[in-house]
């Protein structure tokens, strides 16, 4: 296993233990099954596992492996904070003492805010005494290191950044989201703060290794190196030194073992210029079927609305290429659960952002054309549910 170095010196080793897609039995975790992939990793080197609270049975399935295995002592431990079920500072010091009894310990050495969407949301639990308590919690060792997890563009997440002191942070990316979510802009800014940086979703939910094109899969069969598509995937991330390491949301032990295997000898820089080419080639395959040819490049931005156009299109895209139900989904996401929304719906066009796209979009008919394929009934009750309940 290969190992990088935290904020604090700390050996991380690069392929983290993504617990939310343990597999389920009968409704439940299997427990047993959990056990063995757990323990396995841990062998072969394993030392950061990332859970949350509103992973159902997570938590304590964790407390439960490290417990009986006499195993605490020999990993770090990521959870988060649901800040979207949070109403004060005693709901706070609820809910983590109630983490701390799921995962039979004493402390977290990795804690997060969960899923922060905006300055806002972070603003909001300011005036909870959210700061005042993470010190409380960082004094005492009941938290050893803090951070926040995100969904969203990289101009937010950079404000993000700079709004407290975070010991690190974590974001979706992969090949396919480089100039998406935060994206590589966002990944260096955080490394140039010295701010570790967590990779979620780096195969976007199996997307890059499940529902790859046909065409994809026969570049990568012709891969010279024998590299299968997670493979690629996982050695493009840990190429990048700013990656500290990378969640893999493991549920087989034949996952374990062949993620193990490619972390124990992927290396920083290692990737040359062919390899960039087969993944330019392998990106060009998957987005053959893409409505909008948006980069991301967010020079259509600022919205004098809020709109999020880079990732409108983004989402209204992976109807095509990933399926409606994902893509609605992290629209969503990014769009909804934030203090001020930044829906399709909202545009007004008023053209002040097409002047200013390279790829000359016609923003404000593509705009329509997202907000009616993404923009469901469903989306809408989430909105006013969102906006009367303050959910982020």
């Amino acid at each position: 296993m290969q190992y990088r170095k935290d904020k604090y010196d700390r050996d991380i080793s690069i392929l983290g233990y993504g617990c939310m897609r343990f597999t389920r039995k009968n409704g439940a975790i299997d427990l047993e099954k959990a056990e063995r992939e757990i323990l396995l990793a841990i062998q072969n080197g394993v030392n950061y596992l990332d859970t949350a609270y509103v992973y159902p049975g997570s938590e304590v399935a964790v407390g439960e492996i490290l417990s009986r295995n006499a195993l605490r002592d020999s990993v770090y431990i990521a959870s988060k904070l649901p800040h979207y079920l949070i109403k004060s500072k005693e709901s706070m010091e609820k809910h983590f003492r109630e983490q701390l009894s799921r995962l039979k310990t004493d402390h977290i050495d990795y804690y997060l805010m969960h899923m922060l969407t905006d300055t806002g949301t972070w603003d909001r639990l300011k005036t909870m005494g959210i700061e005042s308590w993470i010190e409380e919690k960082l004094k005492s060792g009941q938290i050893r290191q803090i951070g926040f997890s995100y969904h969203g563009g990289s101009e937010m997440f950079c404000r993000l950044v700079d709004a407290y002191p975070w010991d690190f942070c974590q974001i979706q990316y992969n090949y396919m989201d480089e100039n998406s979510q935060a994206g590589r802009r966002g990944l260096e800014y955080a490394d140039a703060k010295g701010i570790p940086v967590i990779i979620m979703e780096p195969l976007r939910g199996g997307k890059l290794v499940d529902l790859l094109p046909d065409s994809a899969k026969k570049l990568i069969a012709s891969d010279p190196h024998g590299r299968t598509p997670a493979e690629l995937a996982l050695r493009w991330l840990w190429d990048q030194p700013q990656v500290l390491t990378i969640l893999s949301g493991m549920n087989s032990e034949e996952t374990v073992a062949e993620n193990c295997r490619i972390a124990a000898i992927a290396e920083a820089g290692e990737f040359q210029a062919e390899d960039f080419a087969l993944i330019d080639r392998i990106k060009a395959e998957i987005n053959r079927n893409i409505r909008v040819n948006c980069t991301g490049c967010g020079y259509c931005l600022p919205c004098p609305k809020g709109v999020d156009i880079p990732g409108t299109f983004r989402c209204y895209n992976e109807i095509y290429t990933e399926g409606k139900r994902s893509a609605r989904s992290e629209y969503l996401q990014c769009t909804v659960f934030r203090a001020v929304p930044s829906s399709a719906s909202l545009c007004v066009s008023c053209g002040k952002c097409e002047p200013h796209c390279p790829q000359q979009i016609a923003i404000r008919k593509e705009l329509k054309n997202a907000a009616r394929e993404l923009e469901t009934p469903v989306y809408k009750i989430a909105r006013r549910v969102n906006k009367t309940f303050k959910l982020w």
